[in-house]
């Protein structure tokens, strides 16, 4: 039978439609099992500056059609050191908060583990827009960010078709290609660049000018940021001079993450928030709630971490060896599944791009 009498949940990093319904079922379900439910405000911030507030029902009953965090987020370097470790903890005694849940990305499952190492149990919850963790197919916010970009980009669709124009549009991602790629495939964009895929300028302008033959009057290039030479007004001005068609750029930038969630992330938050209190009621900690194949899993916080330091470039051979051979297998097919998955869906956008 568990011990947990009281349990806290946070928001942490960059905010992701979503959140708000994880956080709203982490307490709903939490609250159906006798427990009480502790706000921290601010992210780990909230346990370093003692920022909490207790969480009912009525609390979270408003929240779940809204886009951002109720619980607010921030980005705090005290907490990494161990004098602010040392005040999230104490802040965790204070109020008698037996667990925690994390919702967040890469950063955010970092400080996850740090409290688990300092004896607070914590699970993960994978909220970001830019669906750029390696073990799990789907993070909340991704499908709502996603379907924003469709509705600027046909936008800017109507604009260069009045004008026979092109757009180059930048859409946020963090290094990561999956809003860029699935986005070009639904609005039909003639090129998309990614950091996942060798860039082919050239593919793209001889496309432009083979359209432009045929008739056509509008173009959509969608491209990551944080792209050197390409999320820049450069590229849209390379374009314009090789293909005589006035090209212009457009960032989108952070409105990106906002507005209200999509049902995918509303129904994905429930599953992985009840989820998530049901395994720290079961004893467990140190492990980050994913999806993969459809199916709500669990996985080791750590073994989540190494595969996304493999497939990032950034992990040493010291943190691979730790593992057996079979669990390197299994980290290593996980990386190999997210690299074809980009590989697949820009063949798609390739072979269908207009």
């Amino acid at each position: 039978m568990s011990n947990i009498k009281r349990i806290g949940v946070l928001t942490s990093g960059g905010d992701a439609p979503g959140m708000n319904n994880a956080v709203r079922a982490v307490t709903l379900a939490a609250l159906a099992q006798g427990i009480e439910v502790i706000g921290i405000l601010g992210g780990y911030s909230g346990l370093v500056k003692d920022n909490v507030r207790t969480l009912t029902a009525k609390d979270v009953s408003g929240i779940v059609g809204n886009g951002g965090t109720a619980l607010y987020s921030d980005r705090c370097h005290e907490f990494k050191t161990e004098k602010g470790m040392a005040k999230a903890v104490a802040t965790c005694k204070k109020y008698q908060i037996d667990g925690i849940i994390a919702c967040g990305g890469d950063g955010t499952f970092r400080g996850a583990t740090d409290l688990s190492n300092l004896g607070i149990p914590t699970i993960g919850i994978p909220c970001t827009i830019d669906n750029d963790i390696t073990s799990t197919d789907y993070a909340i916010g991704y499908d709502t960010a996603m379907n924003t970009v469709i509705q600027m980009i046909d936008r800017l669709r109507d604009t260069c078709e009045s004008h026979a124009r092109c757009n180059v549009v930048e859409v946020m991602g963090n290094h990561a290609g999956g809003i860029a790629v699935q986005t070009a495939i639904a609005t039909g964009a003639v090129g998309c660049v990614i950091a996942e895929t060798p860039i082919e300028e050239d593919a793209i302008i001889a496309k432009i000018n083979a359209h432009k033959a045929a008739g056509q009057r509008s173009f959509i290039v969608v491209v990551s940021e944080l792209i050197p030479n390409y999320a820049d007004p450069a590229f849209a001005k390379r374009i314009q001079d090789a293909t005589e068609v006035e090209t212009k750029f457009a960032r989108l930038a952070h409105v990106v993450r906002g507005g209200d969630p999509t049902l995918r992330d509303r129904v994905t938050a429930a599953k992985m928030g009840a989820r998530a209190v049901k395994e720290l009621l079961g004893g467990k900690s140190n492990i980050v709630v994913c999806e993969q194949n459809g199916e709500i899993v669990c996985l080791d916080i750590n073994f989540a971490q190494t595969a996304d330091r493999i497939y990032k470039g950034k992990a040493k051979p010291e943190e691979i060896e730790k593992y057996s051979a079979e669990e390197q297998a299994i980290i290593m097919a996980t990386v190999e599944k997210k690299q074809n998955y980009f590989k697949e869906m820009m063949a798609l956008a390739d072979e269908i791009s207009g």
